[in-house]
């Protein structure tokens, strides 16, 4: 804990206060985004100079296809986070996004999905 005579910096505040303050406060994702979700921008031409860092860096990770857990990893923020600003940058038309197919009860889950989710995981 920090002496209360010494300044408070935002590298004190470690990583509680910055996600919240990236998010503008808000806990929950527009879209239904799981970790598999994979994400690819849009359009390059329009303008990421007005953009905040976050916004800017996840587009420019998402020039290929690539899983929102991925780009969380990517970034260096909370994947709930992340799922937020993908999901604004979704509805300003940045990104495009495709959810992995569902599974039903009644199929047995396709095991080269979990094998390649595995594999992506283990190379985080």
């Amino acid at each position: 804990m920090t002496n209360r005579r010494e300044p408070w910096f935002d590298e004190a505040a470690g990583p509680l206060v910055r996600p919240y303050a990236v998010t503008r406060g808000r806990t929950g994702a527009r879209h239904d985004l799981d970790m598999i979700t994979l994400v690819v921008a849009a359009h390059w031409d329009q303008p990421l100079a007005r953009m905040e860092q976050e916004y800017v860096r996840i587009v420019e990770r998402c020039a290929a296809p690539t899983s929102v857990a991925e780009v969380s990893a990517h970034v260096g923020l909370p994947l709930a986070v992340t799922k937020i600003l993908i999901g604004d940058l979704i509805d300003a038309g940045y990104l495009l996004f495709r959810s992995p197919p569902s599974t039903t009860s009644d199929r047995a889950p396709d095991l080269q999905l979990l094998q390649a989710v595995l594999d992506g995981v283990r190379k985080l």
